[in-house]
């Protein structure tokens, strides 16, 4: 018999994949349920509300990512590499989540509050990065990286509210952003391995 550690993994990946692709108010908690054959009663025991499910799915989603940050980290050789490597991740979840998740985990505020904690955490390793990508000759050291970093958050905040989705798909817009944000903080070296890098990113979307 499959144990309750187990079973609650289950529920945690079962729901992450349906709240990312679907959105999560079109998901309920019996769509959960039925999806893996067990009962309601089964599910509320492990997970009181929807509420608390979704908590659990953004702490899988933040685990993986930085189990992909840190093996990434130490196979790169400089922080380019390392920021390239984050956003070609990036491009290949936001293919399969669905803007609604986004919009809808507002609604939610413990988890929409997870998601900010977790957002001013990654700023202060984004801050380190910038520092680290100066020093490596890299990124300019004329900039303010604070406020750099700022916008680049607020244009994401704008891309969720915006109808600019309607009109261009959201990872073509996420794309155009990231990539006219590293090539502006790059120096000529980092222009350089920025130019390397999308012959062969680019070789990958044709």
């Amino acid at each position: 018999m499959t144990d309750s550690k187990e079973l609650k993994a289950k529920i945690v990946d079962t729901a992450t994949r349906a709240f990312t692709s679907k959105g999560i108010k079109s998901i309920t908690m019996d769509d959960i349920a039925a999806s893996l054959g067990i009962s309601k009663r089964t599910l509320y025991e492990m997970f009181e509300d929807k509420e608390t499910l979704l908590q659990a799915c953004l702490r899988k989603i933040e685990v993986d990512r930085d189990r992909f940050f840190e093996e990434l980290y130490k196979q790169s050789g400089n922080v380019l590499e390392v920021l390239l490597g984050v956003f070609q991740k990036s491009i290949e979840v936001y293919h399969s989540t669905n803007k609604r998740f986004f919009e809808e985990i507002k609604r939610y505020p413990k988890a929409y509050g997870m998601l900010v904690d977790r957002r001013e955490a990654d700023s202060e390793r984004t801050m380190s990065f910038f520092k680290q990508g100066v020093e490596q000759g890299l990124f300019r050291s004329d900039l303010n990286f604070a406020i750099i970093n700022l916008l680049v958050r607020e244009q994401f905040d704008v891309l969720l509210n915006t109808d600019i989705c309607n009109k261009y798909p959201f990872t073509e817009v996420y794309e155009s952003i990231m990539l006219t944000y590293i090539r502006g903080i790059a120096t000529p070296k980092g222009a350089k391995l920025l130019d390397e890098f999308l012959v062969e990113y680019r070789k990958t979307k044709t």
